[in-house]
């Protein structure tokens, strides 16, 4: 079967339209019938979402499963309303989420790409006053490994970049043309401070962004970085569970 988009809660209490630059609906679509309705019901039987899984079979440990479908759910449903834009990751690991949306953004959107950023050689200097992790955590992994993966999955829409975001994002942003999905995935303040920031000319209105890790219990570098976030921005989050996402310049409508 092929979960539509139908089948998301309706929350008829919520008005539509953007409100301080996100759409709180479609984050309560989302997040609240994946925590609480039928959703992940609905997505555990989707043909695509099996095969992506399937693809990345070996790589989703830490891909936590709440977080897989809420991608999948932006990814089918509310991407595709976007009309340009590639995606970028930042911390990528074993590959395990980038392999998911390429699996999924070859069957829906082909021509979009995918840049997975990572040392691919565990974490860089980490700050002790916030970090609970330390350097050369996540060493477990390399760029040959996952870009064997890659290639076993079939895939050519996911371009590798090995090395510290300081050293390769400005190169990869002079070439990936507009972004409409940044997917930060890292655990320490610095890095994800970095990404929020660099991204941010290249997002097209309306991109998303979305923090995988700033409400885990071992990232509170990650969750400091998104409070700084809002308060130097103004911002206003769409959607906080399972993992925080944000809207890029969208301007509101009367509500």
């Amino acid at each position: 079967m092929s979960i539509e988009e139908s089948y998301l809660p309706t929350v008829t209490n919520v008005v539509s339209g953007v409100y301080r630059g996100r759409v709180v609906k479609d984050g309560y679509q989302r997040g609240w019938g994946l925590q609480y309705g039928n959703v992940r019901d609905y997505v555990l039987k989707d043909e695509l979402y099996l095969h992506a899984v399937e693809q990345a079979k070996d790589l989703l440990a830490n891909f936590s499963e709440p977080n897989r479908m809420n991608i999948f759910l932006i990814l089918k449903f509310f991407l595709p309303k976007i009309p340009i834009g590639n995606i970028i990751e930042f911390g990528s690991f074993k590959g395990g989420s980038a392999v998911f949306m390429g699996a999924v953004m070859a069957e829906l959107m082909p021509d979009r790409k995918i840049y997975a950023l990572d040392t691919f050689a565990g974490m860089p200097e980490t700050d002790n006053r916030v970090d609970a992790h330390t350097a050369g955590d996540f060493y477990d992994t390399s760029v040959e490994s996952v870009s064997e993966s890659i290639s076993k999955a079939g895939l050519k829409n996911i371009t590798l970049v090995k090395g510290l975001f300081e050293a390769t994002t400005p190169s990869v942003l002079r070439n990936s043309g507009p972004i409409s999905l940044a997917h930060i995935d890292c655990d320490i303040r610095s890095a994800c401070n970095y990404a929020r920031k660099i991204i941010r000319p290249n997002l097209v209105k309306g991109a998303y962004v979305v923090f995988d890790d700033a409400t885990i219990a071992s990232c509170i570098g990650a969750t400091e970085s998104v409070e700084q976030m809002i308060h130097e921005t103004g911002v206003f989050s769409e959607q906080i569970w399972p993992h925080y996402v944000f809207r890029h310049a969208l301007s509101d409508t009367v509500i």
